[in-house]
């Protein structure tokens, strides 16, 4: 009775820690929800100086930095203000961000000026779209923008299409830029060069072509130079900008929004991806640890999400594989190394790969890969390997611990006959295949409720009475 209650205590008490753990896990998924998916919010705000919102728009263009954009203008329009100020330095990016982005700002009802800054930066494929979208397109010395031609990367390559698809897809993208462009009154027939010849432009080239409005060497020479102008909106109305002694407000990226942007940068990718596979190969080989499978789900979930706005290279997903596959092979068959090194290299040419695309030439950084590829393949060649041993461990407790074990005779066992034996200092009935005499020792060969089935030893000791 009393072991009947104290396997049912041990039992709520490990259906307690797993609903604490559940528990847990369910309050941060919750908040991670939370987190995720509600928007910034901003105080209608009205002031009576003039206010500048700026926003930056740097990096690749995806649905974070889209989220951004639109939640930038929006935060402009409650707070009335005079100008959006967005300064763009981008390679392009996905056409459904840009797209987003350019709806917004050709809804907005505060006047939007794009500024490619700084000098060097670029307003590049979908950069070339957004900036001629704007109220004021402004560039800074020694920019450039345009190469607009539709790219279409699958798994980080870019397969070859007929020349009617090609043309299909030209005709979609010129009929979109047209259709801001001219009710902006600037040049679609030079900027349909962008898209048909893939042609940049510097920003002389741009000015002198009637495609941007300015050439200012800073931000706070823009704003002075705009003070006063008359511009004409996309629907005809035509407004003066009144910037003098402007307050300059910048529009920060939400703690989520740098979160999440974090997480699609290839490195933290790679990283997130690593630290996934680990920990729930490490709960698979040593099922009970929680901790483990609960940080690499997380990570593998957060790593599938970047996956959504990553270029990802189908084979660097497969080298990655490999090396797992690899590194178990070394623990089951050591190879002297031979499998650990091609894991290794596999690995680290799969995290090269891993990230790959006309707009992200950076990928995963060669430090980043072997910081992470080294101890993965350590780690997991060792779990493997204590998984194995495990498997030839004796049992340490139960019935199946004594099989194998010794113990003395008490008494004289005749063959098929009962006598008792002290096993680990404690009597048991036990019956012998063959005489033993008293102190003779025995080796267990079976156990049968509370007797045990032995065999004489070769080793005779004094039986302790």
């Amino acid at each position: 009775m009393n072991d009947w209650f104290s396997e049912r205590k041990r039992f709520l008490c490990l259906k307690r820690s797993e609903f604490v753990a559940a528990f847990f896990l369910l309050c941060g998924v919750c908040a991670c929800a939370v987190f995720f998916l509600i928007p910034a919010v901003a105080a209608d705000q009205h002031s009576s100086t003039p206010l500048v919102l700026e926003l930056r728009l740097e990096g690749v263009v995806d649905p974070i930095l889209a989220t951004y954009i639109d939640e930038g203008l929006a935060d402009a329009a409650n707070r009335h203000a005079a100008l959006v100020l967005i300064t763009m330095d981008t390679p392009g990016g996905l056409s459904s961000s840009m797209q987003d982005m350019i709806q917004h700002i050709l809804a907005s009802p505060v006047p939007v000026a794009v500024y490619v800054s700084p000098t060097g930066g670029r307003g590049a494929s979908a950069g070339f779209y957004i900036l001629l979208s704007a109220d004021i397109a402004a560039m800074a010395p020694g920019t450039h923008t345009g190469a607009a031609s539709p790219i279409i990367s699958i798994g980080g390559y870019i397969p070859q299409i007929d020349e009617v698809y090609r043309r299909k897809l030209n005709q979609d993208a010129m009929a979109f830029l047209r259709s801001f462009t001219e009710r902006r009154g600037r040049n679609p027939e030079l900027a349909e060069k962008a898209i048909t010849e893939s042609k940049a432009f510097t920003e002389k080239e741009a000015l002198d072509g009637k495609m941007i409005d300015l050439i200012v060497s800073s931000s706070d020479e823009l704003v002075r130079q705009l003070d006063g102008r008359l511009i004409k909106r996309l629907d005809g109305a035509q407004t003066t900008l009144s910037l003098k002694n402007a307050s300059r407000t910048p529009f920060e990226l939400s703690a989520r929004q740098k979160f999440l942007a974090r997480i699609v940068e290839p490195d933290v990718f790679f990283v997130l991806l690593i630290l996934g596979v680990l920990g729930v190969y490490t709960e698979f080989t040593h099922p009970g640890a929680i901790a483990p499978g609960v940080i690499g789900g997380i990570c593998l979930i957060l790593a599938l999400y970047a996956m959504n706005f990553l270029p990802i290279n189908l084979a660097g997903v497969f080298l990655i594989l490999l090396a797992l596959a690899f590194f178990i092979l070394e623990a089951k068959a050591p190879s002297h190394g031979v499998l650990a090194l091609g894991g290794v290299v596999s690995m680290f040419l799969g995290a090269i790969f891993l990230v790959r695309s006309p707009l992200t030439p950076g990928g995963v950084s060669v430090g980043v890969a072997l910081a992470g590829t080294v101890p993965f393949a350590v780690l997991a060649v060792v779990l493997m390997r204590l998984v194995l041993r495990s498997r030839r461990w004796k049992t340490a407790t139960g019935k199946e611990e004594m099989i194998g074990s010794q113990g003395v005779a008490m008494g004289p066992l005749a063959a098929g006959a009962e006598g008792m034996v002290r096993v680990h200092g404690e009597l048991w009935k036990a019956e012998s295949s063959k005489p033993v005499q008293e102190g003779e020792m025995v080796r267990i060969l079976r156990v049968e409720g509370l007797k045990l089935y032995v065999e004489p030893s070769e080793v005779p000791v004094s039986a302790a009475k």
